[in-house]
Parts: structure tokens; sequence; C-alpha cells
């Protein structure tokens, strides 16, 4: 579904991706993990074709980003870190507004503006402004936007930051919930976030890919004496990963 070939990115002597490979296969939730910096946001934004990479490209349900950005957009739902809401606009309103600018209309429009209303969990806030919205509704709302022209793909940059830990649960049950029809690519700083969503994780450090593959398998690239690879915590990969010199209690 996702075929990222070789991704570069440079701004002036900066490097922010050194070319990055990856596949995410239909209907898998792909975690991009990573420090702060590392890079992921630049690769989610040339995804969506809001960024020109300086290098290589990528496919998203065989058409490229540089061939073909616009049926690439087509296909694609985007919740960026910043949530793009319009603080004087209701919900309805916005919603409406989306899928109107998605190309929805009569009877389609209102199927899938009902759908996200009830599959966001929407309604008590319905009518509210955005302005109004807690910062979990206003991911809710966020994640709606993505949904509501039914995209084959969801890519969301940062989905739980800043969220409390009930709000966090909601927004993890509600991505896997759309994991059983839709492929899923979120990026995250937080090793929880991944431990709970992702099939399959791809560590970025520094624009560089670092590893990729289920826990399991990134478990038995690292060494760690005197512990079995199924016994490892994501936490003590990932470290082993970024930096192998320290050696992780055991």
């Amino acid at each position: 579904m996702i075929d990222v070939q070789s991704l570069s990115m440079r701004y002036g002597p900066a490097t922010a991706l050194d070319h990055v490979s990856f596949q995410a296969n239909p209907g898998e939730v792909l975690g991009l993990l990573g420090p702060n910096g590392a890079g992921k946001t630049t690769a989610m934004r040339i995804l969506t074709t809001y960024l020109f990479p300086s290098s290589g490209t990528a496919k998203v349900d065989g058409f490229d980003i540089l061939e073909n950005p616009i049926e690439v957009r087509k296909r694609i739902g985007y919740l960026p870190e910043t949530v793009p809401l319009y603080g004087d606009m209701r919900v309805d309103e916005y919603l409406t507004f989306v899928g109107k600018a998605r190309a929805l209309e009569g009877a389609k429009l209102a199927e899938r503006i009902e759908w996200v209303k009830n599959t966001c969990h929407l309604k008590s806030a319905w009518k509210h402004l955005l302005c109004e919205l807690s910062k979990g509704y206003g991911q809710r709302v966020g994640i709606a936007q993505a949904l509501i022209h039914d995209p084959k793909v969801l890519i969301l940059d940062e989905p739980t930051s800043g969220l409390d830990p009930i709000q966090i649960i909601e927004i993890r049950s509600l991505v896997k919930s759309l994991a059983k029809e839709k492929t899923i690519i979120f990026s995250t700083h937080i090793l929880q976030e991944v431990e709970a969503l992702a099939d399959r994780i791809v560590i970025i450090n520094e624009g560089k890919l670092v590893a990729q593959g289920t826990k399991q398998e990134l478990a038995e690239k690292v060494q760690n004496s005197g512990k079995a690879a199924r016994d490892l915590s994501l936490e003590e990969i990932f470290i082993q990963l970024l930096m192998p010199s320290q050696r992780v209690a055991v």
C-alpha cells in the first residue's frame, strides 16, 4: 500500500531525512518511532505531498507521490501534529466544509458526516464552536476530517500528543478500530504508544533509518547477554538500537 524509496530531504546544509526506505502493508498499523527532530514529521509531509523531497520517492496505492500527487491525496487522510481547525466554525459546519472540499455532496456527504460523527464520538460536541473544544475533542475532530472521504490510508502525526490518560485510551481505541480496514502510519516519540498500537515499527534517528520490523524482529537485532529477545522491553530495544554502547541492566 505504501512503498517509501530512499527518501532524502535537505534544508540547506541540514539533512532532515537521509535515504530512508520502508513499507506499510494493507491493513497494517506502522509506527514511526524516534526522538524529537528525528525526521518523522518530514517523512509524513512528503508522503502527503505537502513537501517535495530532495531525492527519492514513494508510492501510495501504486501512485507515485511525484508523478501523481492528486491521486495520492485522494487516498490519504492526514492528521498533522497541529490540527487544522477553524475556531469560529461549529463542528458540524467544519466537517461539512471539509467534506465538500473533498468533492463530497448530497447523500454521500450526509452519509460520511453521519459516519464520522458516530465513529469519532462527536455527538455531544456536534454544535459546539471548535474554539470551545477540549484538546481530546479537537483530536477527534482532526481524525474525523482525515476520515471524511473514506481514505485507504490514514497518516497521523503524534495523534495522542498533549492528551490526558483517558483521552489517550479513547484515541488508541479509535485507531485500533480503524486499522481493521485501513493502512495507518502514525508517528510518535512515546514508546508506550508504539507498543499499544503498532503491528510493525520503523525507528528513525537524525534522519536515518535505524531499524524496522515487528517488536520481536527488532529485539533479535540487539545484543543483551543474559536476556532472551522475547523478554526485552521496547525501551531496552530502543536504547540499544540508538545507543549501542549503553548496556541495559537486566
